[in-house]
């Protein structure tokens, strides 16, 4: 293993947050490349400890050829990045999306490294018929470029089920450095646990939850497997794409909690908050499919993006979903980091 991804490993492994990095465009559905920019300064003085460029909250789309934004906006991400950890001497984890075929997604792995990405978080949703043996050697061939992150994205919006047996042959894949659960779903969040618990590899994988609907619990929750235990360590998430700052503050608070029981109550209860924040901005009663315009919304809210414009000019916010997103807005003020943003917001998109 290289020292580059020991360092990736190390990182991963002291628990971060990481906002899954959205898309900003114009009216006319064109990279807006100012507040492209201003998103990825936003997470950097946020406290970020990375950014995930080029996955779901991205929008897939980048890749298509009429688009062809995919390395664009990493290279603009990791522009501002870069910039940031010279300003500040930080370094950050710099995560890139890849997906596909095995052709496509070797392809993108090299674009990646070749670009100076840390990692990538591979989604299988493109192997939707493929069998264990198929998904694991397309995983180690990815893997042969650049260490990879696995990623369980729920069915509802293009993942695929992965079972067990997956999981088990997957997490002893020598690249694998850290995966996300985004199962939404807690027997299928079990199953991945479960694997990593029983793996000689446990303690060189790092776990992030991507369950933006149980974020807090699972980062409070010892997993215990007889003998054994894993614990997520941090989140990659697309509801920490808003109100970031946060976010840094509740996953320090969750930590301090570990410590300190009696503060537990406080946090489970912020916890429950932010379920309910998430089903609005998600658009979870609709089998979430506003959940990026959702995402944009608040961001547009704040000034960071000029619209909820998506590459598909047919996604947009469900019937209902914007008055969702005011009434968790109204109900739970302490969520929201607008002060920190209105106070860096001109700088941001100078």
């Amino acid at each position: 293993m290289s020292d580059s991804t020991e360092r990736f490993r190390a990182l991963l492994q002291q628990g971060l947050v990481i906002p899954a990095h959205p898309l900003a465009l114009t009216s006319a559905l064109k990279l807006d490349e100012r507040r492209q920019r201003a998103l990825t300064r936003y997470y950097c003085d946020a406290g970020s400890g990375g950014v995930a460029v080029g996955v779901h909250t991205t929008q897939f789309s980048i890749r298509d050829g009429k688009v062809g934004l995919f390395e664009p906006v990493l290279e603009l991400a990791l522009e501002e990045v870069r910039s940031f950890e010279q300003k500040t001497g930080k370094v950050l984890t710099k995560i890139g999306g890849i997906c596909g075929d095995t052709r496509q997604a070797c392809r993108e792995a090299e674009t990646l490294r070749r670009l100076g990405y840390d990692g990538g978080l591979l989604s299988l949703a493109a192997l939707s018929d493929a069998s264990n043996e198929a998904l694991i050697e397309h995983c180690r061939a990815v893997g042969e470029t650049i260490p990879i992150i696995g990623f369980y994205l729920q069915p509802a919006v293009g993942g695929r089920p992965l079972n067990a047996d997956f999981w088990l042959n997957f997490v002893e894949i020598e690249s694998v450095v850290a995966i996300k659960v985004a199962s939404f779903d807690r027997y299928q969040t079990m199953e991945v646990l479960r694997a990593v618990a029983h793996s000689e590899r446990a303690s060189q994988i790092a776990l992030y939850t991507g369950n933006d609907d149980n974020i807090v619990a699972d980062l409070l929750t010892e997993f215990r497997f007889g003998d054994r235990t894993v614990h997520f360590v941090g989140g990659l998430l697309g509801q920490w794409a808003v109100w970031t700052r946060r976010a840094v503050e509740l996953l320090k608070s969750v930590h301090d909690a570990k410590q300190n029981r009696a503060r537990l109550d406080t946090v489970l209860a912020r916890g429950a908050e932010i379920t309910d924040a998430n089903a609005a901005i998600f658009d979870a009663k609709n089998v979430f499919r506003g959940c990026i315009p959702g995402i944009h919304e608040v961001l547009r809210r704040q000034g960071l993006l000029a619209g909820s414009w998506c590459l598909d000019p047919h996604e947009r916010l469900s019937e209902g979903q914007l008055e969702e997103i005011e009434r968790v807005y109204a109900a739970y003020p302490l969520l929201n980091d607008d002060a920190f943003v209105a106070d860096h917001l001109e700088r941001w998109l100078s």
